[in-house]
């Protein structure tokens, strides 16, 4: 998992407790967001004294005058004081006009925390000279090595094979991900987390996630994958949208590898391009994309799909997205499964 250099300085900004004057936090991963708030009140402030010297607001609820005072407020008893603007973009004109003018003068004994929701785009001009921080969301291959790292946070530490039966219940929901874990380090005492503790107190089982149907539907296994179509639904975080999503990058994969095969191109080179067409693209793939590289290679070798039985699948593929996106169907689980037995047929 790569760190931008605004991440480390904020890392290293908070074992030092030296601080920026103003931080941007923006990108999908709320939940890294919050977390780095709260990591930044810890260091910033001494807990007796923070009553006195936080400010948490609402971009939409602050007009200029506001703004302007929590920011010239100089903090009581302490060195710094903290403010912190959650959904910072709903600033309004007056409101960021006032924001300008500080960002080109910032108080040297405050912290302003600025943070954009999901979804919010980084605007031009928006809070200049402030260290902006991207949390994006984590990819697949990505939620492992978190898990891994939070697990150690806890005291305790986790098996790849229960990373990966954790990851199939809850994706890449950190939120959730690190509930369970939570519940799952204070299962084991500290001890190592397992698969068997993970079935114990998620519930999910191995045999039966959105990786063992993609693999059935690699192999064409119809029966296999019909089986396990009502499992994967019920599991959280995932639709039937997602398993689409899922199948799709999978077939295109399958497909490319079938024909690039077919041109006499070898299993290694085979791998390198594969994670080359990931790492481009960016596609939903429903596991880590080591995973779903060694699965794809394995269906290639065994000659599964053919470049043209990958071709004729698109058109079930689309018809399904179409499908689950329309508000009149009644079956999220029909739609997937008339899909895994035209795949699979």
């Amino acid at each position: 998992m790569a760190v931008s250099p605004a991440l480390k300085a904020l890392s290293q900004a908070l074992e030092t407790r030296a601080f920026a004057p103003i931080y941007h936090f923006l990108g999908d991963d709320d939940f890294r967001k919050d977390e780095a708030v709260r990591r930044v009140l810890d260091a910033a402030l001494e807990p007796s004294l923070r009553d006195f010297n936080l400010e948490q607001r609402r971009g939409g609820d602050l007009d200029p005058a506001t703004l302007a005072s929590l920011l010239d407020t100089p903090p009581m008893m302490s060195d710094r004081r903290v403010v912190v603007v959650r959904e910072a973009d709903g600033l309004r004109k007056g409101a960021r006009e006032a924001l300008a003018r500080y960002c080109a003068k910032p108080a040297p004994d405050t912290v302003l925390v600025l943070v954009s929701p999901a979804g919010a785009k980084a605007e031009k001009g928006f809070a200049e000279g402030a260290v902006a921080v991207a949390f994006d969301a984590l990819g697949e291959d990505d939620v492992e090595k978190w898990l891994a790292k939070r697990a150690k946070a806890l005291g305790t530490a986790i098996e790849g094979p229960a990373a990966s039966l954790l990851q199939s219940f809850a994706g890449n929901d950190l939120a959730l991900l690190a509930q369970e874990l939570e519940k799952l380090a204070a299962y084991t005492n500290g001890a190592l987390i397992g698969v068997a503790a993970v079935e114990a107190v998620v519930g999910v089982r191995p045999g039966h996630s959105m990786a063992d149907l993609l693999d059935a539907v690699a192999r064409r296994d119809a029966a296999a994958a019909v089986t396990l179509v009502p499992g994967v639904l019920a599991q959280p975080k995932t639709t039937a949208v997602q398993v689409v999503m899922a199948l799709a990058s999978q077939t295109l994969a399958l497909g490319y590898l079938a024909a690039r095969r077919a041109e006499g191109v070898g299993p290694g080179q085979l791998e390198r391009e594969t994670w080359g067409l990931l790492k481009g693209s960016g596609a939903y793939t429903g596991r880590p994309w080591p995973e779903a590289v060694s699965a794809w290679g394995h269906a290639a070798a065994k000659g599964w799909w053919s470049a043209e039985a990958a071709e004729r699948a698109l058109p079930a593929l689309l018809e399904a997205d179409l499908a689950l996106k329309d508000s009149r169907v009644s079956s999220e689980e029909g739609v997937l499964l008339s899909l895994v037995l035209s795949l699979c047929g």
